[in-house]
């Protein structure tokens, strides 16, 4: 997280009524006594403190920068523990960067459904100037948006969204169309950004539609925006793969992608996947597809890096999951729903290219420790929904070993198959899991778990000493 996000944030909480516990300082407060001053810092940085002699001393600060308190800015858990006890926060009126941080700091700390009424508060405020935007474009007809250097808008890259929409519509009055087209374009830039983060968002809490949806928006706007540009295409290939329209649309979507961006690190995926959905399409469908490949299946797999692990070979990607009228979505499975989620290899390249911060490694170790308490408990159920948000963005051995028990516990079909995985990959991460069950209170489970585990890998099960355990 940046220190820009951390202080828009903080400086929000401060403005607030405390929610803090009794004793603790007031965010923002010039009444903490300053810290150690300049060990480490460059030269000339000004000193931490909240007294008015340290900024003195070592020169004003820029304009509009917080006050020095001497306080290490708040991590990104505390500041959504303590925007998460906010009554109100989110109805609250926002100014785009406020709303649009505010979103950012949920999206990419795992909350992305939280993060979604935060990025439409912010995209409420560039509305007017998309209207305007597209109004004027239409006036233009087939002559280019000018930049806004080249059309003299005036900006910097700190200036306000609102702002910038104001000399839009400015220059929109006085009839100048070349003008106002291109100042509107400029406003509405970090507006696309919001907006295709909020598509992600959807497609990341299972909602493809939306997604799609959104992704549609954006590329209204901006026919090339690169994210918009490869998302609808590659959640078009996943969700519609026997709609023969939509699929030349993803593959024309995908060329597009490439032409518009031929050096981004997603070109070699993009490349792929048009070759894949130009076949599909030619074949009449992706069963059609499958069928007429069953023979070379193996090698096309090969070809594309695709994992051999079972887990992730029946996704949508790999023509399995959603073509028979499954519930959509990138954790959607194959006709029952309860099963293992089916995520392409290619989905999680694109999905893993998120930045990975702490705090989101933090998030999801959280959700597994809570599958982990769910399962001691036997809530079964709700287990799996905590294993199905991070198998895909974490499928190492304690995650498949979670995974395998909670479908064994529910006795689902597919439930030896993804045992077998688990069980093949790391027997030791499925060991470790009774250890835990047994920590946390669920003895029998634990001894359930370890004869199965001995009965299926009894190489394991003699080195480990499974048998003593299950003697005790």
């Amino acid at each position: 997280m940046t220190l820009s996000l951390a202080l828009t944030a903080a400086a929000l909480l401060a403005a607030e009524p405390t929610n803090l516990p009794a004793g603790h300082p007031t965010l923002g407060s010039e009444s903490q006594p300053p810290a150690a001053t300049s060990q480490g810092l460059p030269p000339g940085h000004p000193t931490f403190g909240s007294g008015a002699s340290g900024s003195a001393a070592q020169g004003p600060m820029p304009e509009g920068h917080p006050p020095m308190t001497g306080r290490v800015p708040p991590t990104a858990q505390e500041l959504l523990e303590q925007l998460d006890g906010m009554q109100g926060l989110r109805e609250r009126e926002k100014t785009f960067e406020i709303a649009s941080s505010l979103g950012k700091l949920y999206y990419t700390n795992g909350r992305a459904a939280d993060a979604i009424p935060y990025f439409l508060q912010a995209e409420e405020k560039g509305k007017a100037t998309r209207e305007l935007f597209l109004a004027q474009r239409k006036k233009l007809g087939k002559a280019a948006v000018q930049g806004p250097a080249e059309a003299n808008c005036g900006f910097s890259a700190t200036t306000p969204v609102e702002e910038m929409a104001v000399t839009a519509q400015e220059r929109a009055k006085k009839g100048d169309t070349a003008g106002a087209a291109a100042c509107a374009r400029a406003a509405l830039e970090p507006v696309l950004e919001v907006e295709s983060m909020r598509a992600n968002a959807f497609f990341l809490s299972g909602d493809a539609a939306a997604a799609l949806k959104t992704y549609e928006r954006v590329l209204e706007v901006s026919p090339t925006y690169a994210d918009a540009l490869f998302g609808r295409s590659a959640l078009l290939y996943e969700t519609k793969g026997e709609d023969l329209k939509a699929l030349q649309a993803a593959h024309e979507g995908f060329e597009a992608f490439l032409a518009a961006h031929p050096d981004s690190p997603r070109a070699t995926l993009a490349r792929k996947l048009g070759r894949m959905t130009d076949e599909a399409v030619k074949a009449g469908g992706l069963q059609k597809w499958q069928a007429s490949r069953a023979e070379d299946r193996n090698i096309r797999a090969s070809k594309l890096n695709l994992s051999p692990n079972p887990m992730m070979a029946q996704g949508p990607m790999a023509g399995g999951g959603l073509r028979g009228g499954g519930q959509a979505g990138p954790m959607a499975g194959g006709g029952d729903n309860t099963a293992a989620p089916t995520v392409s290899q290619e989905t999680m390249q694109a999905m893993q290219n998120v930045e990975r911060t702490p705090e989101f490694e933090a998030q999801l170790t959280q959700t597994v420790e809570q599958g982990e308490e769910l399962l001691a408990k036997g809530r079964y159920d709700e287990a799996l929904a905590a294993y199905r948000q991070v198998m895909p963005l974490r499928p190492d051995g304690r995650v498949k070993a979670g995974l395998a028990w909670t479908l064994v516990g529910l006795g689902k079909p597919t439930a030896d198959r993804v045992w077998g995985v688990a069980v093949s990959s790391d027997p030791a991460a499925v060991d470790q899991l009774g250890e835990t069950l047994k920590a946390k209170g669920d003895a029998n489970g634990a001894k359930a778990l370890w004869t199965k585990l001995a009965a299926s890998a009894p190489d394991y099960a003699a080195k480990a000493s499974l048998q003593a355990k299950l003697s005790q």
